[in-house]
């Protein structure tokens, strides 16, 4: 593999760079989105439509906790990509160093609590009558490992800011296919049920996180663990916290968001529509796997052009960033238009199951053309260390839009009005990022390069 140099985010033609930093991130989410899809199809065929749903109730918990790594990330790695680009490593060492620490910290102090209380988590995000018993299963087993998990998304977000998609990739594929594989083991041939699949997920982590642990030991890195400074620096805390608050807050809103779901359509529908949503989410995680490559492709390119005040690339990437973006969403919109009942019948043979969730997913990915725009938009704001911005519009399609609608419409149109709440809150949350955007690349970015 040729050496990569973060230099080449400032110095690279931006459509080549983001092409180049996009793919891997791509099939790395891909792989990873297809971990998750493949995994609930073994489960749904193996096991039961049941364990799909009971999975589906303890993802928001293990996903929230995971995803204080990720902020950490996150928050940390636009500080690491703007201080490349400024070309100041000791910032960078530091703020790594940092990431690590808070990580451990924080994941631990939440796992103590959430195997504690896990009798009263459970139902709560919905796991009620034949649902509970499997999630309980499945919930205390993946707890264990989601420190391992937390770890490896914030390596992955300093890999990427180092200008490293390529490693960032094998981060992502190396846990995906481990998983599979010991889906198939424990499932399928040892027949240990929900407890194989637990188990199988929680050891894939622990594979990421060998393999993370092996790339900032070596010489890939430009961030080696043993030049780290680990001692808690307070104004990196503050700047990580600030930038990497939006996305703990998304992924705290994505928790929220099936708690909510998980109890309104349990209302509504019972195991059936739990499940219908189950397999629905599933879909919303795999099928944007290229737009979600896109993003992530494209915060190292404007943290670190943003950073050496390279301001007319930043433009550029924006432009090309939603360009690519809106043009991966509309195909991915019409092969879900046309082929849900399919898809459906990929996860289960339940004849309810199959009636009920192609239309939702008609409805759910109904606005998916502009998603690209709303993202690119959020994580410009990001990338560039403007958390307020950030955060307000990384809220909006989940949150603030989201939550009011699947409470008031369906008082209207009862089953229906949760589904039709995605692509409103879409297409209102598009409209605000748009006037957001146009604004500060209007008053930031241009008046500089006059």
């Amino acid at each position: 593999m040729a050496k990569v140099s973060s230099q080449d985010l400032g110095s690279q033609p931006i459509g080549k760079l983001l092409v180049k930093q996009a793919v891997p991130a791509s099939i790395g989410i891909l792989v990873m989105s297809l971990n998750i899809l493949v995994d609930t199809i073994f489960v749904g065929n193996w096991i039961g439509p049941n364990a799909i749903a009971a999975i589906n109730v303890v993802l928001p918990v293990s996903f929230f906790i995971a995803a204080l790594g990720m902020a950490i990330g996150i928050g940390g790695s636009s500080i690491i990509s703007r201080a490349l680009g400024a070309n100041n490593r000791e910032k960078a060492l530091t703020t790594f160093g940092n990431q690590i620490t808070l990580t451990l910290l924080f994941t631990i102090s939440f796992v103590i609590p959430g195997l504690y209380f896990v009798d009263s988590i459970i139902p709560a995000f919905g796991g009620k009558g034949a649902i509970f018993d499997p999630a309980r299963i499945y919930y205390i087993i993946v707890l264990y490992g989601v420190p391992f998990l937390a770890l490896c998304m914030m390596g992955n977000t300093v890999i990427r800011a180092e200008g490293k998609p390529k490693f960032a990739m094998y981060a992502m594929m190396i846990p995906s296919i481990g998983n599979l594989l010991l889906d198939y083991i424990f499932i399928k041939v040892l027949g240990y049920g929900m407890h194989g699949a637990a188990w199988a997920t929680t050891g894939s982590y622990m594979l990421c996180l060998a393999f993370i642990t092996w790339y900032f030991l070596s010489k890939n890195s430009e961030l080696r663990i043993t030049d780290c400074f680990y001692k808690l620096n307070f104004p990196i805390i503050r700047e990580i916290g600030s930038l990497g608050f939006v996305t703990l807050a998304r992924q705290a809103i994505v928790s929220v968001t099936y708690l909510l779901m998980n109890n309104i359509l349990f209302n509504l529908g019972g195991e059936t529509s739990v499940t219908a949503y189950a397999i629905v989410g599933r879909m919303l995680m795999f099928a944007l796997f290229p737009v979600y490559g896109i993003t992530q492709g494209f915060l190292p390119i404007a943290g670190y052009n943003y950073g050496a005040e390279q301001y007319k690339r930043v433009r550029e990437s924006i432009l090309t960033a939603i360009k690519y973006g809106v043009a991966l969403a509309a195909i991915i919109f019409v092969f879900l238009m046309l082929f849900p009942d399919t898809i459906t019948q990929l996860f289960t043979q339940d004849t309810e199951v199959l009636k009920e969730t192609p239309p939702a997913m008609r409805w759910v990915f109904a606005a998916t053309p502009i998603i690209g725009v709303q993202l690119i938009g959020a994580a410009y704001f990001q990338a560039i260390g403007k958390a307020t911005p950030a955060l307000l519009l990384t809220l909006l399609r989940q949150g603030i839009f989201f939550i009011p609608l699947i409470f008031i419409l369906p008082r209207f149109y009862g089953e229906l009005g949760v589904w039709m709440s995605f692509p409103i809150s879409d297409v209102l949350a598009t409209i605000v990022t748009v006037y957001f955007l146009h604004r500060e690349v209007k008053l930031k970015l241009i008046p500089k390069e006059v």
